[in-house]
Formats: C-alpha cells, structure tokens, sequence
C-alpha cells in the first residue's frame, strides 16, 4: 500500500483519460478580429454592413518618382549637416586665431606701458563714436602729439606706449591701435592737438 491513488491511478492510464477528458474545450475563435473602436463595431453592427477589414497585403513598390524625392531629400540633409560642420570649424577657426592674437598682444605690451599713477593732463581722442580720454604728464603729452608715443586697447584698458611697440600691436590686430600722431599730416580742423579741453 506504498502506492497512493493517484499513483496507482497514473499506473492505470485512468489519469491520463481523465486529463483528456477534463480539458476543457476552447469557444470557436472569430474568423478576423476587427480593429475599429467598438462605437464603430456598434454601429456597423446596427446597420447590418460589414466592417472594413485592413489587408495585410505587401506594400507597393516605390515608384521612381518617390525614390527620386527620397534621395532628394537625404542629399540635402547632407548637404545642411555639411555647411553646419563647416560652419562649426570656421568658427572654431576664427575663435583660435583671436586667442592667439590677443596672447601675443599680450607678450608684446608686457612691461612696456607708460602709463604714470601721478599724470594728471588729460589727452582726449575719439575711439567707438565716443571721446576718450587717457591721463599723462606734460613731457608724455608732448610726446604723444609730436608721434613719439601711441595709445592702444588692450582688455579695455588703453595704454600709453612708444610709436614702434603700436606699430607693432597694429600689424598683430589693426583695431589696437587707438591714437598715433602724425605731425607731418594737415590738420583736420583748426583745433591744435594740444588743446586742453
């Protein structure tokens, strides 16, 4: 009696024919389920037309025409993406140029300001469509007129520096040069340019 009923049953074949026997039996599937939203089924239904059914029918090929658009479009998106990079790099190029120049600006007019803390004449110039103006003393405001001494920009502050560094600093980056006398050229008014004003 080391035998269970179940095991004995299994031994059998009983359990088997019961299994068979106990499935239970699937309802008939419909033939293709309908994917309209149900107040359509509903509606389809009270009228008594069949509802459209979508065909799994393979796509159509692509006409020339189509693959024509296609490639149309995908060389020019090409193309944008290009100019973008192209763009990017020219920028890119602009900006390291830029830092170059001001760094050698930067080493040029190291230690070569003349700029005195005990100036206290006013040399006004125009600069930006406004009048600036730079402080220094008599014998550098003589000087500055005369062309012996220039003004130049740098990180926005100006500098009072001799005529050959402004040179100098013009051939690095034009707009540098702020103020550089020429006492040979006409006067451009009858206002001299040692007016104190």
């Amino acid at each position: 009696m080391a035998d269970s009923l179940r095991d004995q049953l299994l031994k059998s074949g009983l359990v088997q024919k019961l299994k068979s026997e106990a499935k239970p039996q699937r309802p008939a599937a419909p033939a293709q389920k309908s994917k309209a939203p149900p107040q359509a089924q509903r509606q389809g239904q009270r009228q008594g037309q069949p509802l459209p059914q979508r065909s799994h029918a393979p796509a159509k090929p692509k006409t020339a025409h189509e693959m024509d658009l296609a490639s149309a479009y995908s060389r020019r998106a090409q193309a944008e993406r290009q100019e973008r990079e192209s763009a990017q790099r020219e920028a890119e190029r602009v900006a390291r140029e830029k830092r170059e120049r001001k760094q050698k600006l930067t080493t040029l007019l190291e230690g070569k300001a003349l700029n005195s803390e005990s100036a206290d004449m006013p040399r006004h110039f125009p600069h930006g469509n406004k009048i600036r103006r730079i402080y220094c003393t008599k014998e550098q405001l003589a000087a500055l007129n005369c062309g012996e001494l220039a003004v130049v920009q740098l990180a926005g502050r100006y500098l009072l520096v001799a005529s050959e560094i402004a040179v100098q600093a013009q051939a690095i980056q034009p707009e540098t040069l702020v103020l550089l006398c020429d006492p040979s050229a006409p006067a451009e008014d009858d206002v001299p340019a040692d007016l104190m004003w």
